[in-house]
């Protein structure tokens, strides 16, 4: 049985990597809007630069590292899949269709019968 390790250990210098992030996310959007009056152009370089450095300081945090070796092993793995070939795909999506058609016919008949069973048969609604 494998056993996954759990690290939760954080450093006060993480912690304060986090704040900074946060803080600096804050002011970036804070920025952008006290800067209405100068212009769309510097508010918008207020607010990219501000999320660049919030970026900068999540990314240099143990999180951040962690984020990005996950992205890292995300991306190797989706590199492995082995996609179907075109002719793959039309053969199954002809086959889902094909199921599909079936299945409402057979539901519409199955109705269809017992609508009769009951209100004609049973019930006799329908003289």
């Amino acid at each position: 049985m494998a056993t996954s390790q759990i690290e939760t250990v954080s450093t006060n210098a993480d912690k304060a990597k986090l704040a900074a992030a946060v803080v600096l996310a804050v002011g970036a959007i804070v920025a952008f809007y006290l800067l209405a009056r100068q212009g769309a152009v510097v508010q918008w370089v207020a607010l990219l630069v501000g999320l660049a450095a919030a970026v900068g300081a999540f990314g240099s945090s143990e999180s951040g590292r962690q984020l990005w070796a996950f992205g890292r092993d995300s991306w190797r793995e989706v590199k492995k899949v082995v996609w179907p070939t075109r002719k793959e795909t039309i053969q199954m999506t002809a086959y889902v269709f094909a199921f599909v058609a079936i299945m409402s016919i057979f539901l519409w008949l199955t109705d269809k019968t017992l609508e009769w069973v009951f209100f004609d048969l049973i019930l006799g609604w329908r003289k």
